[in-house]
């Protein structure tokens, strides 16, 4: 699918990449490693959708596109009730595949396999989660995703709506860092994380920013 354009607008600041965080998922999902599993937005995460979208309405986009996964799609919609861009789906923004992990709560995690589901960056950097998609192949999966948005869309605003293993691999790439090192970065629901890409340097302008928390506290 070619990519879906709202005309030459650009400005100075490079291409910007506003990377989003699909909404909360439905209760059965929460605290659990989903990955491949494609689940549905929970009732909150339906409000989480709509508040982002009321956010998002003021920054006009050039360019908008989605992981085909049902929790993305879904917190999509919203936006897309407002905006005149058709999302280009690209299957390479689907979640990450935890392998042996996939439905386990994370607790589980650690009764099984006795390792801290918090290091789950470090795994799959190690490619020590059986089965599972690693960093390796996440990168490979992704890096030709991100070249292609930054070629077709240079000095304009990007929306991207994804996944959290997304969001930290696209940032590991274009900060050029190991994914591990994204563990200290809080990527929630229905968040926004902005990267302005430069001639000659990246800038991380804005990270894990939550419109809906004040309205839903």
């Amino acid at each position: 699918m070619k990519p879906q354009a709202g005309g030459p607008s650009r400005h100075e600041g490079g291409t910007r990449l506003w990377l989003i965080r699909h909404a909360e998922v439905e209760a059965a999902y929460q605290g659990v490693f989903g990955g491949r599993i494609d689940m549905n937005l929970s009732p909150r995460g339906e409000q989480q959708a709509a508040a982002l979208a009321r956010y998002l309405a003021g920054h006009p986009f050039q360019a908008l596109y989605a992981s085909p996964m049902k929790r993305v799609q879904q917190t999509l919609q919203p936006f897309q009730q407002q905006c005149a861009l058709s999302p280009c789906i690209l299957p390479a923004l689907r979640e990450v595949d935890f392998g042996d992990w996939t439905g386990l709560a994370w607790h589980e995690v650690q009764l099984k396999y006795g390792v801290s589901p918090f290091s789950w960056l470090d795994q799959l950097e190690r490619s020590t989660i059986p089965h599972a998609e690693d960093a390796a192949k996440l990168r490979e999966r992704l890096h030709p995703c991100v070249q292609t948005l930054l070629a077709s869309h240079p000095g304009q605003d990007i929306a991207v709506f994804c996944h959290g293993g997304v969001i930290r691999m696209l940032l590991a790439l274009l900060l050029n860092w190991p994914l591990s090192r994204l563990a200290p970065f809080q990527i929630e629901y229905a968040s926004l994380t902005r990267v302005a890409c430069l001639p000659h340097q990246v800038e991380l302008q804005l990270v894990n920013f939550t419109p809906w928390r004040d309205g839903l506290a």
